[in-house]
């Protein structure tokens, strides 16, 4: 399946970082040309949750379009220790070009993907969904957010073109229209089925939110006690079936649990994105005339 363009061109980009204009200099003085045939594997160090199987494919092929990939494993699939995720055979020297992109890519995007199954363990049971935010590495938001996915979560709007997501700044802004007017006036002005999401400080805002129209109401910072107020209040609100509630701000893996249990539709957590750390995976190579 051909890649994306956006990704495509990131490939290039990060191949071009690593390869510059001399190429792989350590590769070509050690084996004095392409060496021989050999085989690598890609293979889990820790347990996690797989992403970006077929960048990773794409930047050997790209490196060396002979170079014959093997995916032993699927994106989203769970791995442990020793799991083995990836063959390819070729020269060596195109193995060891493609190996630290291959593996930066692979170990970001499995990253997320771990963190992401990890929340989405901690909530089962309940109906809340974890969702992802904006809070993406710029160049890279579609693969990360495909990454959210791949570890059982659900992607929040793409950009700021795809949904409204009115904020404190906005209402700040919007003069003399309340919480209630300003949204109602987006519904009235928006696009036909354009989402709309509105920011809530506290319980007020949230109900003048949903009587505007809104499809979501994010209920920002709220403790535990708060949301399960709030949703308990808003349960007998004539719209209850048109929006959602999310609860958005601190969350980490110690709180999750608690807050999903307060009946919350989505919980949005930035981390996800932000701040997972890469999956530790690694390339063991070996010499095929041997």
């Amino acid at each position: 399946m051909p890649l994306p363009s956006a990704a495509a061109e990131l490939l290039e980009l990060a191949l071009a970082e690593d390869l510059s204009d001399r190429g792989d200099v350590t590769t070509a003085l050690t084996l004095g040309g392409r060496g021989g045939p050999a085989r690598a594997r890609i293979v889990a160090k820790a347990v996690g949750r797989l992403s970006g199987l077929e960048l990773a494919r794409e930047v050997f092929l790209r490196v060396d379009p002979d170079v014959a990939v093997t995916l032993h494993k699927a994106e989203g699939d769970a791995v442990r220790p020793g799991d083995l995720v990836l063959e390819a055979r070729g020269p060596a020297a195109s193995l060891l070009e493609a190996e630290r992109t291959a593996l930066n890519f692979l170990g970001r995007l499995s990253g997320v993907a771990t963190m992401t199954a990890r929340f989405v363990e901690r909530t089962a049971g309940t109906k809340a969904r974890i969702v992802d935010t904006r809070k993406t590495t710029p160049g890279m938001r579609m693969l990360e957010k495909a990454a959210v996915l791949h570890g059982g979560g659900v992607n929040h709007r793409i950009g700021l073109f795809d949904e409204v997501l009115l904020k404190e700044n906005h209402f700040a802004m919007a003069g003399d229209l309340d919480h209630r007017g300003l949204v109602a006036r987006i519904r009235a002005e928006a696009p036909a089925g354009m989402r709309i999401t509105a920011e809530a400080r506290d319980l007020d805002e949230a109900r003048a939110e949903a009587d505007g129209g809104a499809d979501a109401i994010l209920l920002d910072n709220f403790d535990r006690d708060g949301l399960a107020a709030a949703v308990a209040a808003l349960a007998d609100h004539p719209r209850r079936d048109a929006f959602e509630l999310e609860a958005s701000g601190g969350v980490t893996f110690d709180t999750v649990a608690e807050i999903a249990a307060t009946g919350v539709d989505r919980i949005s957590i930035g981390a996800l994105t932000h701040s997972a750390p890469a999956l530790d995976l690694s390339l063991l190579l070996e010499d095929e005339r041997a």
